[in-house]
């Protein structure tokens, strides 16, 4: 079932900031995953396979690179652990590139916030504010990213407009 997001991703200098601002806003921590993210080749969107100790999910997202708050819709299939279906999609679409970090999970109603420590790349924080039922509606997610990323202090000159996994690849 597809559902949308809205979200960003930037540089974060100062993880400890977005960790206390969190805590401040009495945040659930889900904890600390150590994920690795095989992207495949695909036409069109992303497809990646996350395998973590906390979060596994085949995932399908669509969106827009650009800066700032960005509208994605995403498919998501939660496997039971079984080497066999990485094998498959990876003789059938071929891997575009695996991205490893380490990741902390928190939330607070339905945003999702990520502190990633991206091997190659550095330190991020990302904000997905989800819609998973159709209930919420773009307005009010775009108004809980933009809020958030105020009370986080993100610059403009901090956001990302691509994927970790764009940013891997070779230019």
């Amino acid at each position: 079932m597809s559902h949308i997001n809205i979200e960003i991703k930037a540089r974060c200098e100062s993880p400890d900031i977005v960790r206390r601002v969190l805590q401040t806003r009495e945040a659930t921590f889900k904890g600390n995953d150590h994920q690795i993210d095989t992207y495949f080749n695909v036409p069109r969107g992303r497809l990646k396979l996350r395998e973590g100790t906390i979060e596994l999910s085949l995932i399908y997202y669509d969106r827009e690179d650009q800066v700032g708050p960005k509208k994605s819709v995403v498919s998501l299939y939660q496997p039971v652990l079984n080497p066999a279906l990485k094998e498959i999609l990876t003789k059938s679409l071929g891997v575009l590139v695996v991205v490893e970090k380490r990741r902390e999970i928190y939330f607070i109603g339905n945003v999702k916030f990520h502190i990633d420590t991206v091997e190659r790349l550095g330190t991020f924080v990302e904000i997905e504010a989800i819609d998973a039922d159709g209930t919420i509606g773009q307005p009010a997610l775009q108004v809980q990213c933009e809020e958030y990323m105020r009370l986080l202090e993100i610059r403009p000159e901090d956001l990302i407009n691509h994927s970790y996994s764009d940013m891997i690849l070779p230019p």
